[in-house]
């Protein structure tokens, strides 16, 4: 057994150098390849994180405007349709005028003819009765001349 011990003993004592060299390629590559990488990845990920935070800001910054500019639209449209039916009664209100004038002048055209033929009529009239009147001495005549003759 103490055989075993020493020949363990010796090589532990000459893993010695191959355990420096690892701690030391250990260390070496730690501070040489390890640290930079890590800080590397630190501002790669402070790099994205600043960059999410960014495009959630524009991305909040694009839904207010899209929100101002919906209710923008909204209020132009209101307005729109406002005219709209402003000038739409206004339409109705000339179209009514524009009727009302046109009943009115064929009241005063149909009034002013049947004043024209009540007019020829009485005219007519009398122009027959004179007309009655002489047509009647004629024949009255005619007769008074025929028994006569």
């Amino acid at each position: 057994m103490d055989a075993t011990l020493h020949a363990l003993g010796g090589i532990l004592l000459r893993a010695i150098p191959t355990v420096l060299l690892v701690i030391l390629l250990h260390l070496y590559l730690k501070g040489m390849f390890f640290g930079p990488l890590r800080n590397v990845l630190k501002q790669r990920e402070a790099a994205t994180k600043g960059a999410r935070e960014a495009a959630e800001a524009s991305a909040k910054r694009a839904a207010d405007k899209t929100a101002e500019y919906e209710a923008a639209l909204q209020q132009a449209r209101a307005g729109m349709y406002r005219e709209q039916e402003e000038a739409r009664r206004k339409w109705l209100a000339d179209q009514a005028r524009v009727i009302e004038e046109a009943r009115a002048h064929s009241h005063e055209t149909l009034h002013g003819a049947q004043g024209s033929i009540e007019a020829e009529a009485a005219a007519a009239k009398r122009d027959l009765e004179e007309q009655s009147a002489d047509l009647a001495e004629r024949i009255s005549r005619l007769v008074l001349e025929g028994r006569a003759g």
